[in-house]
């Protein structure tokens, strides 16, 4: 297939998924997994949990980082950039259109299709966490490893929380699994060289410095702006609902966008699909600054992105030689493990969980879970399909409700 075939279709798969992910990271996991790794085959179950588990030591975006490592293994760093601009393109236009002031629907009907979006994101995540858990926990050295990480992490989770997991999976792995592990058909999933991904960090490190240094020199609102969000990019751990806190800081403190702006669109950045990063252009277009509109949308949106994609890219070859020896593939064993407790972690806290807004509040919600795990599991029915369905029937127990 000729590279340009191959980018297209990269990014078209990508489009599609930044179209229907709904529910956040958790839920991005279960999509990709099913359209990617099921549908499409790009890459294996065991290769997909090792880009799992690195983008879970690195800062940034982690469901976007996971998209641009698996574009990396299908078609290089241009194919990377080819699934991150799918995966991000859909919902940045609609954070940037909503800014703009486009009015969001409310009402019980838009309200119950939201809902319906959320309980449908609950079976995905659930599909996901029961394919994965028989691929990745064998034995049960890493099912006690999986477990112990579903445990910790679903009282007390949190990005640098999960790194520690992380770690002490990969210590557990190289201590304790003894299980012949099995290398992914490509010994080297990650086509980027040396040269490359020390360019790649190089260019980093430049900007990071470079930026703050300008912010102090300049003064200017603008690279100020720029500079707040290349650094919350840099340095938050989790992505998702992690990031909101640190732009707050950012841009409502400084006066660029007051508290009711932020608020109105982290409520948008809800209810639709893709990376909640895109939030990052909401607030660029928005941003009481000279650097405003589309230019301060693509730019903001820029800068929250390039610093886990950049620092992605620079780990793939260290990633490709640490899997090859025989106690790091122990070690990654380990780290498999927990990221399937981390996924059933996140499951638990999506469903459940009062403070996220829990997705499960009653009987029909259960049986609607139930009804959309059980047709993921049983058949080979899209996802899409089932959020379509599962959405559609909480629309029409509203009517019923009317």
């Amino acid at each position: 297939m000729p590279i340009q075939s191959i980018e297209l279709d990269i990014f078209l798969a990508f489009l599609k998924l930044g179209c229907t992910c709904f529910g956040g990271p958790a839920a991005h996991v279960g999509y990709f997994r099913r359209e990617l790794i099921e549908r499409r085959k790009w890459i294996t179950e065991a290769t997909f949990s090792e880009f799992l588990g690195l983008t879970q030591l690195l800062p940034g975006p982690s469901s976007s980082q996971t998209g641009f490592l698996i574009g990396i293994a299908r078609g290089g760093l241009s194919g990377g950039a080819a699934a991150w601009l799918g995966f991000t393109l859909p919902s940045a236009i609609l954070m940037t259109l909503f800014a703009a002031g486009v009015k969001h629907a409310h009402g019980p009907l838009a309200d119950s299709a939201l809902r319906g979006l959320a309980i449908a994101a609950v079976a995905v995540v659930a599909n996901a966490v029961v394919s994965m858990f028989r691929s990745l926990c064998p034995d049960w050295p890493r099912r006690i490893v999986a477990g112990a990480a579903a445990l910790v992490l679903s009282i007390n989770g949190g990005g640098l929380v999960e790194v520690g997991a992380l770690l002490a999976g990969a210590l557990a792995g190289w201590l304790w699994i003894r299980s012949s592990p099995r290398l992914s058909a490509d010994d080297d999933p990650l086509p980027v060289s040396r040269v490359a991904a020390a360019g790649c960090l190089a260019l980093f490190a430049a900007l990071f410095a470079g930026l703050e240094i300008a912010a102090r020199i300049s003064r200017s609102a603008n690279v100020q702006l720029l500079e707040a969000f290349y650094r919350t990019g840099s340095l938050v751990f989790g992505g998702g609902h992690v990031v909101l806190p640190l732009l707050n800081e950012a841009v409502v403190r400084p006066g660029w966008v007051n508290a009711g702006d932020f608020l109105a669109g982290y409520g948008a950045a809800q209810t639709i699909p893709g990376p909640l990063f895109t939030f990052a252009a909401y607030l660029g277009f928005a941003a009481r600054t000279n650097l405003h509109g589309i230019p301060g949308a693509v730019l903001c949106l820029l800068c929250i992105f390039l610093p886990g994609l950049l620092l992605a890219a620079a780990a793939a070859p260290f990633w490709n030689w640490l899997r090859r020896h025989k106690s790091a593939q122990f070690a990654v064993s380990g780290v498999n493990a927990v990221v399937v407790g981390l996924l059933f972690s996140a499951l638990f806290h999506a469903a459940f969980s009062q403070t996220g807004g829990a997705a499960i509040r009653g009987v029909v919600d259960i049986t609607l879970v139930l009804s959309g795990f059980l047709a993921l599991l049983m058949t080979r029915v899209s996802p899409v399909i089932v959020v379509l369905l599962v959405a559609g029937v909480s629309v029409l127990l509203t009517l019923a409700r009317i």
